[in-house]
């Protein structure tokens, strides 16, 4: 099995729900993304993925969370926009972007140097 990974960034704002701390109050992150994609076998260029096309896809994906609020998303409407419910929406975009010879294996999102969640299926 190979395996890819790329890392992007984008900045946004949330606030957490049914939270008592901190963290309650609205305040904003520049997150980093990183996400894996592996293959059983390469393809004619010997890559399991061209890393330029991976990061492509991931940041169509961070482009819509961007500078935003994410609290006021519609993907996060009912949700609280943890980094936990983050990763998953991240992960759902972008498992539509990838090919099926591939497997988005994860994708880890950090609020912080020391702080990430990641999600996988």
């Amino acid at each position: 099995m190979y395996k890819v990974s790329v890392i992007s960034t984008f900045s946004a704002a949330h606030f957490l729900k049914n939270y008592k701390g901190k963290c309650e109050n609205l305040h904003g992150h520049n997150w980093k993304v990183e996400v894996s994609v592996s293959s059983h076998t390469l393809n004619s260029s010997f890559l399991v993925m061209d890393f330029s096309e991976l990061k492509n896809k991931l940041q169509e994906v961070l482009d819509t969370l961007d500078h935003t609020l994410l609290n006021d998303l519609d993907c996060f409407n009912s949700l609280s926009p943890t980094s936990e419910v983050i990763a998953r929406y991240i992960f759902s975009q972008l498992k539509e972007r990838i090919p099926p010879v591939h497997t988005l294996e994860e994708v880890k999102v950090w609020e912080k140097d020391t702080s990430c969640a990641t999600y996988q299926e």
